[in-house]
């Protein structure tokens, strides 16, 4: 009894963590999640369908907090759902027949190189319906969130990240707005879709979701309320800390499995 209440405490501990990271920067949960689960036992696709059913409270959290900005663009909103949920379908169905351990360092590789580049860009206020995009600029951003939803399906961690650097780079959102949108609809809508498709094809440890679905609410609600108090610029460079954590630490996972 005593090593199970330690199990879920230690659980709990990591879900809230992890989720308060994301929710502050918009992106980065699985880097601590879903290794935390792999360690404590799970295999990869067990822990990665445990991870997707809990971190859809994650989005709730961040939700109940964001919805009092009003920050969300119905028009972006749609093309995110549209464009990312079908990726999102085809990287889950086929993640058992990839390469785990190359793509593993392609994706930390691109994450560290997304957290250095926006360390480059300037900091900006604008808010995503000043921009109009040209038509041909639209489908380009919608193809790569087509991308972006692939990864989500079959890899998990790190893929908000990509999404909040892409609505900010292509979209022209600031940096509160762009993770305000990730956490909403990634959250909730693409994770919702990549956990309903990994459930259906690969086992789901239910006896931990509360506990890590309670974590995911509590980090989710703490960070966002967190980043919106502190600001832009303190948002800004929370994610590119966090990206490049956690690509170092893709890069040094795909390295050692290939050993």
């Amino acid at each position: 009894m005593i090593e199970e209440f330690s199990s879920h405490f230690l659980i709990a501990f990591i879900s809230v963590l992890s989720n308060f990271l994301s929710a502050f920067s918009g992106g980065g949960a699985g880097l601590i999640q879903l290794p935390a689960l792999i360690f404590l036992g799970l295999p990869f696709t067990k822990a990665l369908a445990t991870h997707k059913i809990a971190s859809i409270a994650l989005g709730l959290g961040a939700s109940i907090r964001h919805s009092r900005e009003k920050t969300l663009s119905i028009y972006h909103s749609i093309l995110i759902i549209l464009f990312g949920i079908p990726g999102v379908v085809f990287g889950a169905k086929i993640v058992m027949i990839l390469p785990s351990q190359s793509t593993t360092f392609a994706l930390g590789l691109l994450t560290l190189i997304l957290g250095m580049y926006s360390s480059r860009l300037k900091s900006s206020s604008n808010i995503q319906h000043q921009v109009n995009l040209k038509q041909n600029q639209i489908i380009i951003g919608s193809i790569v969130l087509f991308i972006i939803g692939f990864l989500n399906g079959s890899f998990s961690s790190g893929t908000g990240l990509f999404v909040t650097l892409w609505l900010v780079k292509w979209f022209r959102f600031s940096y509160l707005s762009a993770v305000a949108h990730t956490l909403i609809l990634v959250g909730i809508g693409w994770n919702s879709t990549g956990a309903i498709v990994l459930a259906l094809n690969s086992d789901v440890e239910w006896t931990w979701i509360p506990t890590l679905t309670l974590g995911s609410l509590t980090g989710g609600y703490l960070g966002a309320s967190y980043g919106i108090r502190k600001g832009e610029v303190i948002v800004k460079r929370s994610f590119e800390v966090i990206s490049i954590i956690m690509g170092l630490a893709l890069m040094s996972k795909g390295v050692l499995t290939l050993i």
